[in-house]
C-alpha cells in the first residue's frame, strides 16, 4: 500500500487565515530586515530551521526565511527571500524580491493595508501588493 501526500489539502490548511504580500525591494535580505526592524519596530530574525530547500537541475537552492512573532498573540510574520543564485521560490513572480506571509490569527483587511503602507515608506521599497492564493502556482514551495 502506498501513502500519497495530498499537496492541495496541505497547502489549503497551511494558507488558512493567512495574507501574502509580494514586495519589490532590490536589496539583500539582511538589509531589508534591518530596515523593517528599525522603522516598523519589529524583531525579524533569520530562522535556519525554516529554510526552504529546492532541488532543480541536480542543484540545491536554499531560500532564507526570517520570522517575527507578534507579542501576546498567535500571529507570525514570515519573510521569504524569493531568489537564490538565479532560481526563484515562486518562478511565476520573478519580479518580486520578497514574500511576506502573515499567519495565525486572522488579520483585519485594514491592518493588512496599514502594514503595506508602512512597508512602502522604506526608501528602497518599490512595490508592495497583496497576493491572492489563486494566482500562486507553486504555493507548496512556501510550506515549511
Amino acid at each position: 500500500m502506498k501513502l500519497k501526500i495530498d499537496n492541495e489539502l496541505l497547502a489549503e490548511e497551511f494558507f488558512e487565515n493567512t495574507h501574502l504580500l509580494g514586495i519589490v525591494a532590490p536589496v539583500k535580505g539582511y538589509q531589508f530586515v534591518w530596515h523593517l526592524n528599525q522603522q516598523l519596530g519589529l524583531n525579524f530574525r533569520l530562522n535556519n530551521s525554516l529554510e526552504i530547500e529546492l532541488r532543480k537541475k541536480t542543484r540545491n537552492y536554499f531560500f532564507e526565511i526570517y520570522e517575527h512573532q507578534i507579542p501576546r498573540s498567535c500571529m507570525f510574520y514570515y519573510l521569504y527571500h524569493n531568489q537564490y543564485n538565479g532560481e526563484y521560490l515562486l518562478p511565476e513572480f520573478k519580479h518580486l524580491d520578497f514574500l511576506w506571509l502573515i499567519k495565525g490569527d486572522d488579520m483585519p483587511k485594514e491592518e493588512v493595508q496599514s502594514l503595506q503602507q508602512s512597508i512602502k515608506q522604506i526608501s528602497f521599497v518599490q512595490l508592495v501588493n497583496e497576493m491572492t492564493n489563486e494566482k500562486i502556482k507553486n504555493k507548496q514551495h512556501l510550506i515549511f
